[in-house]
């Protein structure tokens, strides 16, 4: 749009600059969709060369390794804390907004919504320290929870978890909920792949009616609940959205049971793998107190999840004109 010309032709940014940000964020477009299934490839390719010896021993310690993910992952404060991330942020650009304390004494779930196509606000939020997630909330971890079929990508699950990251698996977030003291925010996104779906511009839906299993885990756990919206992440790709009962929309349905998540048919702005540059602001709520109930009845959950979508729809509407969107948007919540 006109904003984009103006940052690329009135010298708000340098051509340089603009540059290194292009690089930062098409590294990770191209890491998040390639890099765990081109090493696989690789790896089994040089079991049938003289460099056999390498992914042999990569699966030895895959298989020693196996586990680690769901105990905790290996988080890595170097990682994190890279320069490009600075630059990945100031490419949209992408801004942490905290409303409450979170106590160190506490543990939390924060679910993020909406999903969008790679969920970069989150990313950059939770994933990277360029946003100032430690300097705002002292004391508190955050870790975001990522679909459980990544950590079995060769180098890539290694990769993401220096990031933080952990699979969204029951076993791995209870593990950080229950093993590792307080302090603890796992991130959780809760629209999935259904979400994904369902995102284009100008659109704020998120699928949060049947999804329950969060509520009840920090119930089972003790966890306070937050709600979190990323205000924007829905504006970086223009997604082609196939209409309900077409051939494409059955395959994307059956791509999505078989392996959990959603082939989008989504186009970036230049090099068609980059997301447009639109601001996201990922605004962080109140917390919700939630007591630990061993044996959650239908009806603890249904009453903490109503609180929890009240919450977020109060939040949404509170911050949406702050966020770049008219008084008159809704959130659709489906």
């Amino acid at each position: 749009g006109s904003t984009d010309n103006r940052m690329k032709w009135g010298g708000e940014k340098s051509q340089w600059k603009m540059f290194i940000e292009d690089v930062s964020v098409l590294h990770m477009v191209i890491s998040f969709l390639f890099m765990g299934v081109s090493f696989l490839l690789l790896f089994l390719y040089m079991m049938f060369t003289p460099l056999w010896l390498i992914p042999a021993l990569y699966f030895t310690w895959l298989a020693v390794d196996w586990y680690t993910p769901e105990r905790g992952g290996r988080r890595s404060s170097f990682v994190r804390s890279w320069k490009v991330w600075k630059h990945f942020r100031n490419y949209f650009p992408v801004k942490l907004v905290k409303t409450a304390e979170l106590s160190p004494s506490q543990n939390y779930i924060l679910g993020c919504h909406p999903h969008g196509i790679m969920s970069l606000g989150a990313f950059s939020c939770f994933s990277t320290d360029a946003c100032g997630f430690t300097g705002a909330f002292p004391g508190i971890h955050a870790n975001l929870a990522v679909l459980a079929g990544l950590f079995r990508l060769p180098v890539f699950r290694d990769y993401i978890m220096c990031a933080g990251m952990l699979p969204v698996s029951k076993d791995s977030l209870e593990y950080v909920l229950n093993q590792r003291g307080t302090g603890n925010a796992v991130v959780i996104i809760i629209g999935g792949a259904e979400e994904s779906l369902a995102s284009r511009p100008g659109a704020n839906s998120v699928v949060m009616k049947q999804r329950k299993g969060f509520v009840r885990l920090a119930l089972e756990n003790g966890a306070h609940l937050v709600p979190v919206y990323s205000f924007g992440e829905n504006e970086l790709f223009p997604q082609v959205v196939l209409p309900e009962g077409s051939v494409g929309r059955r395959l994307q349905a059956l791509f999505k049971q078989v392996m959990g998540f959603a082939p989008c048919l989504f186009t970036g702005g230049r090099w068609l793998l980059l997301p447009y540059r639109r601001p996201v602001t990922t605004v962080v709520g109140s917390p919700i107190p939630v007591p630990r109930v061993s044996r959650p009845t239908h009806d603890q959950v249904d009453h903490y999840h109503n609180l929890y979508t009240e919450a977020l729809s109060k939040l949404f509407h509170t911050h949406k004109t702050s966020c770049g969107l008219a008084e008159t948007h809704e959130l659709h919540i489906i």
